[in-house]
């Protein structure tokens, strides 16, 4: 047996376990209410949404299923944070146990908008009062509505965000066995996103960050591929920080998406690791090429004006390596110390898409050896840190 035939045996022997998202149940809502004392709560999130995904019927507990919506449906979730959450981590109960709002993330509210017009004004108002800012989070493959609410808290409160959280949650199946299902799913939100993004830029916002992971970077470049298209690629001049985690995109594909879409003008990054196990599996079904999350030529990358943040020395959170940017401690707090930065106040000698001083000064990295390795059009940077 081949050593690349093993490995990509072991990533999905991982997935089968674990997945993106690594939860046998999807429900985000307790049975019944959980009371604790509010010292025990660290803080509450409330998470703007628009998905692409069915309102959940048969098991309502999970508030949207995996079944795909020909129109976009709009909420809110109000996500309590414990006192006892470690950075990296999201906390949860076990299989379909309630929450406890002391030990584990917990969703306690969801409101549902009636349609965009009441949605955008929420979302306005929210964004007016928090700073004009909005930060735009894309899941990836193998995700519940549930994940993708929980991992856009935990990156919410650990990078200490300063505005509002905005879910896109396109209609992922959450099964391991539902890669095909899912990338046609991804397709068919691209327009969702775009209206989103959209309304987005309608309203007082100055800045719209962008994070997207795994699958859902495939959503968000087919998706600035349409804005360039339209003559809008940079939202009326909104468009902030784009960071693409673990991009699940062929090499060769997201290279005319960049074509298309131009070299941007604003912070433009690309998070990647050799020993992405999920990337691996993902290259083997798409009959063995490269996916842009572990590809290992990182200047020619570089070379479409994007930044490439090399993680492959990094530790990940879980065995499947698919998640550092939110799961490794030290990395959260790199991305946040960037995002805290607004991308429209770069000095006037930062290259465009540059983001070379991602962590300095930040410290060391929290209970590991750290190297990350960033190349941009202009030069390569190391950063160095030891814990």
């Amino acid at each position: 047996m081949s050593f690349r035939f093993k490995s990509v045996v072991a990533a999905a022997f991982a997935l089968t376990i674990a997945g993106c998202a690594g939860q046998n149940t999807h429900d985000l809502l307790n049975r019944t209410t959980v009371a604790v004392p509010a010292s025990d709560i660290a803080a509450t999130h409330e998470i703007f949404v628009a998905t692409t995904r069915q309102k959940a019927t048969k098991e309502p507990r999970q508030v949207f299923d995996g079944d795909r919506s020909l129109t976009t449906s709009y909420a809110r979730v109000d996500v309590t944070v414990p006192k006892s959450h470690k950075v990296g981590a999201i906390e949860r109960a076990k299989g379909s146990a309630n929450s406890n709002p002391a030990k584990d993330f917990t969703a306690k509210d969801v409101i549902y908008y009636k349609d965009a017009p009441q949605f955008a004004k929420a979302l306005g108002t929210d964004i007016a009062m928090r700073g004009d800012r909005a930060l735009v989070f894309v899941h990836g493959f193998n995700n519940g509505f549930d994940d993708g609410i929980y991992r856009l808290t935990q990156v919410a409160h650990d990078t200490k965000y300063p505005g509002t959280p905005v879910l896109f949650s396109w209609a992922s199946s959450a099964k391991t066995t539902g890669y095909l299902y899912d990338k046609d799913s991804a397709n068919a939100a691209r327009d969702d996103l775009e209206a989103t993004l959209r309304m987005l830029a309608k309203t007082r916002v100055k800045s719209i960050d962008i994070i997207a992971h795994s699958m859902g970077t495939w959503v968000t470049m087919e998706t600035l591929r349409q804005l360039a298209i339209t003559g809008d690629r940079d939202l009326d001049g909104k468009l902030g920080y784009v960071i693409l985690a673990s991009p699940d995109i062929d090499v060769d594909v997201f290279k005319k998406q960049m074509i298309r879409y131009g070299k941007p003008t604003k912070p433009f990054a690309i998070l990647l690791s050799g020993d992405d196990r999920a990337l691996k599996l993902s290259s083997f079904i798409s009959g063995d090429k490269p996916r842009v999350g572990d590809y290992g030529n990182a200047a020619d990358l570089a070379s479409y004006g994007v930044a490439v943040v090399d993680l492959t020395k990094t530790k990940g959170g879980d065995q499947l390596n698919h998640a550092k940017f939110a799961d490794n401690p030290f990395l959260v707090q790199l991305l946040g110390d960037r995002l805290r930065a607004p991308a429209g106040l770069a000095s006037d000698e930062t290259p465009p898409g540059q983001l070379d001083n991602l962590g300095q000064g930040l410290g060391k990295a929290v209970g590991s050896v750290a190297e990350i390795v960033i190349t941009t059009p202009f030069k390569v940077l190391t950063i160095a840190t030891g814990g």
